[in-house]
């Protein structure tokens, strides 16, 4: 998985800092807004992770008040290049000129009125104002100003903005330059504007039933929403409206896994079958470990390497409550070889860049850089190298990112096969209907597979 929720997210600390609390907001602001304006803060100011900031902001809100919360914080963190063109052209002076959290509230309205539907001007105006007024007051009349143009004239600004090349793409879809121009090389510019307009959209809901505990029909009658059945994932349903799965009764007694059909896709293409030994690498948080187990039917054995501590006793907390009794978690570094050997099965799930999930992640846009993916495709080599060591002569191993990049999905596995010739890659489209029949490898394409971009391979020892 990628690095911000793999290894990164530990690390470092939630950006919590008194003054940027929903609990300091004013009275007049709805708990929804004054939640949104909290989160936007700790990201853009403390360098807090959205996901995390909303957890601790949204304690104590009511389903609807944190739905609205986090479409309002997760859209303006994701929208934030868009928005600052507006209010620079509408204030005619750089985001850079104006303070932290005049430029917060700023962000924030404009978003309500500009992008996100179904909000009336003046709530938007009159509340996005008082929360700046109670935080700085200094800056809430140019909050009030600005907010005031943009509900005249922004719409208009939106209008001038186009992406017939990467540059203007970027802004009007909210993307780094680098990444734009990134995905137009490496996809062709009509994929590349729609997977843009994708990434802004909210992201697929989808939870895995586990088989170990329950059975789809079973979940399905107990879901507090609709759903229905994924196609060609048994266990695997997508959510027709908002869900907390995690704070769910059917979570709770490990009945399900929140995961993205992407994600579960993984361990069908890997296909262990009972009694078979299973090698998996990176392995925290687990959705794919204990969906492994679950295909086994706890017959046969999992290792699943984890190098932290702390996640490898999360992992084994997860193995429990998902009654994956079949794991065997072990700390260790995926990147150093393995005494122990060899494996029928062996799934590498390195850090990636993540850029397969910018839907669900609204700040990972912000945070990727493209130097950075340089040295994670060198960290997957050395953990695919070991990978290889370890499978057994006519066994399987699966490599998989949440990413959509060349260097670190069909560049780095053409590379590694060049330089193994004792595997070779298995056709993928007899697992998914979602490639040309004969593909070499899986990429899905959020735009195009509703799921987030995840590259697969799937390649045997001979």
């Amino acid at each position: 998985m990628a690095i911000g929720a793999n290894g990164g997210r530990g690390a470092r600390g939630d950006g919590r800092r008194r003054g940027a609390s929903a609990a300091g907001a004013a009275s007049t602001a709805s708990p929804a807004r004054a939640c949104a304006f909290a989160v936007v803060r700790r990201v853009f100011e403390h360098g807090a992770y959205a996901d995390r900031a909303l957890h601790s902001e949204a304690a104590g809100l009511d389903a609807r008040d944190r739905a609205l919360a986090m479409a309002l914080s997760y859209g303006t963190i994701q929208r934030r290049r868009t928005l600052d063109h507006v209010v620079a052209r509408l204030s005619g002076r750089p985001v850079s000129k104006f303070d932290p959290v005049t430029l917060a509230a700023l962000r924030l309205g404009v978003f309500q009125l500009l992008l996100l539907g179904g909000v009336a001007d003046h709530a938007a105006v009159h509340e996005t104002v008082e929360l700046a007024k109670r935080a700085r007051p200094a800056g809430a009349g140019l909050v009030n100003a600005v907010l005031r143009r943009a509900a005249r004239e922004g719409h208009a600004l939106l209008d001038e903005l186009g992406d017939r090349d990467p540059g203007r793409a970027a802004v009007l879809h909210s993307v780094p330059d680098w990444l734009a121009k990134r995905w137009w090389d490496e996809l062709g510019a009509d994929d590349a504007r729609a997977l843009l307009r994708r990434v802004n959209e909210p992201a697929e809901s989808a939870v895995r039933v586990n088989t170990l505990v329950s059975d789809r029909d079973g979940v399905l009658a107990r879901l507090p929403v609709p759903g229905v059945a994924a196609r060609a994932l048994p266990e695997g349903i997508v959510l027709e409206g908002p869900f907390d799965a995690h704070g769910s009764e059917l979570f709770e007694r490990g009945a399900i896994m929140p995961q993205s059909r992407a994600s579960m896709l993984v361990s069908r293409v890997l296909a262990p079958a009972p009694g078979e030994r299973v090698l998996d690498l990176c392995a925290a948080p687990g959705a794919k470990t204990t969906h492994l187990a679950a295909l086994l039917g706890n017959c046969g054995e999992v290792v699943a390497v984890e190098r932290h501590r702390g996640r490898g006793d999360a992992l084994t907390r997860t193995c429990r409550q998902m009654r994956a009794s079949c794991v065997r978690v072990e700390v260790a570094d995926a990147a150093e070889r393995r005494s122990e050997g060899p494996y029928d099965r062996v799934l590498v799930d390195p850090p990636c860049s993540g850029l397969g999930t910018l839907q669900s992640r609204p700040d990972l846009r912000w945070r990727a850089k493209p130097d950075a993916i340089s040295e994670l495709s060198a960290l997957q080599r050395r953990i695919l190298d070991v990978a290889a060591h370890a499978t057994a002569p006519g066994g399987v191993l699966v490599y998989s990112v949440c990413t959509i990049s060349r260097s670190e999905g069909p560049d780095l596995i053409d590379g590694f096969l060049r330089e193994h010739p004792e595997f070779e890659a298995e056709d993928a489209s007899k697992v998914m209907g979602c490639e040309p029949a004969g593909a070499r490898y899986l990429q899905l394409l959020p735009h195009r597979d509703r799921t987030d971009g995840f590259f697969i391979a799937r390649l045997r020892r001979r």
